[in-house]
């Protein structure tokens, strides 16, 4: 498992993650950011501190497996899909279910953890899938649905 902070003298056992000594990391997506704070290659599972400027966007993806969003700051609204105008608040907590779709708005901006059991599928203009970073998706996290 990968996370960006250095390894403790508690290494095998417990992981201590200090997002406040970590930098924001630039994603695809105007006005996004994010600290991962756990991410295991081999399965998916990652965890992320996800900060979001007023009125910036999560395009169009696809909940691969189930995710969880825990809202710590702001508001986080179903812009289109299903759930549409599904208001997350502060203090406020959302899973959503495996192949569940939507776009994600952040009207006043927000700060969240986002709990992955594998990426999301984000979708560009032509349909292709792509992870948070804008690589292909099944290249890089396909391995992670086979058993």
């Amino acid at each position: 498992m990968d996370a960006t902070t250095p390894k403790t003298e508690a290494e095998g056992h417990s992981h201590i993650v200090r997002p406040a000594e970590m930098e924001w990391q630039k994603t695809p997506f105007p006005g996004c950011e994010a600290k991962t704070l756990l991410m295991d290659r081999n399965t998916g599972l990652v965890t992320s501190l996800i900060r979001m400027a007023p009125g910036s966007i999560l395009p169009d993806h696809e909940h691969v497996k189930i995710e969880q969003t825990y809202v710590i700051e702001g508001k986080l609204v179903d812009k289109e899909g299903p759930a549409a105008g599904l208001e997350v608040g502060p203090g406020e907590y959302v899973w959503r279910e495996a192949g569940s779709r939507h776009v994600a708005w952040a009207p006043e901006g927000a700060v969240l953890i986002g709990m992955f059991q594998v990426p999301n599928k984000f979708f560009d203009a032509e349909g292709r899938a792509k992870d948070a970073s804008g690589e292909d998706w099944d290249a890089v996290w396909g391995h992670a649905l086979k058993d």
